[in-house]
Parts: C-alpha cells; structure tokens; sequence
C-alpha cells in the first residue's frame, strides 16, 4: 500500500469521528463539515512533509475546532458587524475517548430525511466521498448530489431534534446501510454490473457499526448478510461483464474466509437473540455458501427460512425468492403458481425481477416460448446494461 493510500483510508477513517466530535460539541453541522475539510487539507500538506502527528485525531480536532471558530466568526461578522460574536471556547486538549462515528450515521439517518438524502449524506458524513464521487457513485449528476446533500443538512439544521445516536434510528440505519450495499453489489443501471466501492463502503461501515453495537443481532445479521453475499464477487461475472446466476458459479472462486466469518457472526448473533430479518437472510446467503456444488444446496432449509422470514419482512421480493425457493422444493408449477399472486403488485410494475424471475421458472418447466418472452420482457425493464444483455442471450439461447 502507498504512502498517499495509507493517508487516504487515514483520512476517510478519521473524518467522521472529528465531525462527530465538532458537532457534538459545538452543533452547526455543515459549519462543522467545512472545518473539518479544511483541516483534512492541511494534514494533507503538512502530514507528508512533516510525517503523521501521534495522535493524528487530537491533531485534527484541534484544527478543525480553531477553523470552525473562524468560520463561525465570520458567518456573525457577515450578518451584524456590530454585535460580539458568541463563538464557542476551544479547549486545549479537544481529543474525546470516544469514537463519534456512529453518531454522525445515526444523524445522516434523520428520520425527516428521504432515503435518497440519508444515503448521499452518509457517504458524504461518514464515508467521506465528495460530491463528485457521490454522484457516479449513485450514478446521478453531480448537481443532483449535492442538492440532496445540501438540503439534507438544511433539514438537519431546521429540525429540533437532539444530535444523538437515537437507538429508534438504527432499524434506518440498517436499511440504508442495506442500501447502499444492494447498490454496489448491482447497480440499478449503468454500464458496469456491480459498483465495488459502494459495496466496500457499506461492509466498513457495518463493521464500524458492529464495532459500536458488538450485541445487537441484527446488526451482526446485517453484517453477515453482507459478508456471505459479497464473498461470491469474483465468481459472478464473467471476464466481460455479464452476470454469472449462482447455480454456474465457480464456487472455488468465492472467498471462504469472508464466508467462515460472517458464518462465525451469524451464529453468534443467533445464539444470543432472537433472530430479525437480517439475521435470517444472512442464513440464507449461508445455507448456499456451504453447498459445495449448486447441487448440494439444501433448498428445503432455504424454503423454511423465507417462511419465517416473510411474516417479519413481507416484500414483492421475499416472495419472488420464495417463489424460486418453492420451485426448487415443489417443481416449477408451484413457483409459478406462487409468482401469479404477484402479477398486479404495483411495486413491481416498472421492475425487472418479476419477468426475470417468471422467465427462469418458466425455462425450468420447460416453457421455452414463455420463457424467452420473459426474458425479453425483464431486458426491456433494466437500465443495467450487463443485466440486459445477460436476459437477451438467455432469451437468444432459448
């Protein structure tokens, strides 16, 4: 690893927790982000030259504290030139014990926030990507991310409520944490299948979150979930792109280290609470990691653990997994027979997955006309590109 990437991950670590600190202390959360970008600049300058401060945190937050002060004093002086400004004291030593992060993401996660917004001020606040990042990221123009960025912080500045790591706010967390993986793990368009850097970002900051709540089991369970899905990454494209379905797999290709680990958090999580959603479709991505060949995988565990989770999670997506799960059990006809109850189901009206999934269990019955019909149909609702051309070359072959 470079000297320049080690002061990157340094950086990007750091960020949050000096936000964290700033805003915790002294409120003005978008005052407090400029700061603490400020003093990220100049460790930039002065770290390489003059290498990296014992306590390159301590060394932040003092910094960031003087700028905010500065920037705070001229904000007053802009508004009344004739009244003192009331700027807060910089104490000597600013260094916390604690780790400010997971309030900074349980801030992002404002309940008076879209999800849209949650997600880009995450990785803004706690991911530390700029606007630009974000905004391929989450494959919108970069003046739409920072809209929602700067809005976001609008409604955070306007709302009365406390800056705290409110625990009614994890069950948001977890989702837009989901989220954020679900959209680096398939991207909902573009030109590329997966977007590793959301995926990535969202592992570390469910680490970070696990870190922080080590007993909470949905929090492992998300954990886990993300670790046993993203082990299969090398082995779901082929070399140019096109998604590989699980069943093909080369499994020897998976990263069973990142799948005995998120086994080993599954477990745990389960022995001590009661298991969550989470929890649930981490046992799930487990049950088909452990099959050594597609052929192995234990599809009437997999049927059971959708029956418990769809009473916990009811979504048109449980239910297109359950419909495959069932016809993996019960044969085709019953998948099919499952599918129908969700043929009107306005959510999935401009979504790919349904004619995707109808498409497949038609193929499985047989039903080559149906199927490549199906496929087709499932081709014309994705706006991603690699998906498209998966669904028209199984529609082609048929």
């Amino acid at each position: 690893m470079t000297a320049d990437r080690r002061a990157e991950d340094l950086w990007r670590e750091l960020a949050p927790q000096v936000l964290g600190a700033l805003v915790r202390r002294y409120g003005h959360f978008d005052t407090c982000e400029d700061a603490v970008q400020e003093a990220l600049l100049a460790a930039s300058r002065q770290w390489p030259e003059q290498g990296v401060p014992e306590e390159p945190r301590t060394w932040l937050i003092r910094v960031a504290s003087r700028r905010l002060v500065d920037l705070l004093r001229s904000e007053r002086s802009r508004k009344d030139r004739e009244t003192a400004v009331p700027t807060p004291d910089v104490a000597p030593d600013p260094a916390p014990v604690s780790d400010d992060s997971l309030t900074v993401l349980f801030l992002c996660c404002h309940p008076a926030l879209s999800a849209p917004s949650q997600i880009a001020l995450t990785l803004r606040a706690v991911g530390g990507l700029t606007t630009g990042e974000i905004a391929r990221a989450l494959l919108t123009p970069e003046t739409t991310a920072g809209q929602r960025i700067s809005r976001a912080k609008k409604t955070i500045k306007s709302s009365a409520l406390p800056f705290r790591a409110d625990p009614e706010r994890l069950p948001a967390v977890l989702q837009v944490l989901y989220l954020i993986f679900n959209e680096g793990y398939t991207g909902t368009s573009g030109e590329r299948l997966d977007r590793v850097e959301l995926a990535t970002e969202a592992i570390r900051l469910a680490r970070m979150l696990h870190r922080g709540l080590p007993d909470d089991g949905e929090v492992a369970g998300l954990l886990a979930l993300m670790l046993l899905t993203d082990a299969r990454r090398n082995a779901r494209a082929t070399s140019d792109g096109l998604p590989v379905p699980l069943a093909e797999q080369d499994r020897t290709r998976w990263d069973h280290a990142m799948i005995a680990e998120g086994v080993a958090l599954l477990t745990g999580a389960m022995a001590r609470a009661q298991p969550g959603p989470y929890q649930l479709q981490a046992a799930i991505a487990a049950v088909h990691d452990e099959a050594a060949r597609a052929e192995d995988t234990d599809w009437p565990q997999i049927l059971g653990l959708y029956h418990l989770l769809e009473p916990m999670a009811a979504s048109p997506v449980v239910t297109l997994n359950r419909a495959v799960a069932t016809a993996m059990v019960h044969g085709p006809a019953a998948g099919l027979s499952l599918l129908d109850t969700l043929r009107d189901d306005e959510r999935l009206r401009r979504n790919h997955r349904y004619a995707a999934v109808r498409a497949h269990l038609l193929e499985l019955d047989g039903a080559r006309e149906l199927a490549a019909r199906s496929y087709r149909e499932a081709a014309k609702l994705t706006t991603n590109i690699p998906e498209q051309r998966y669904l028209l070359a199984r529609a082609a072959h048929l």
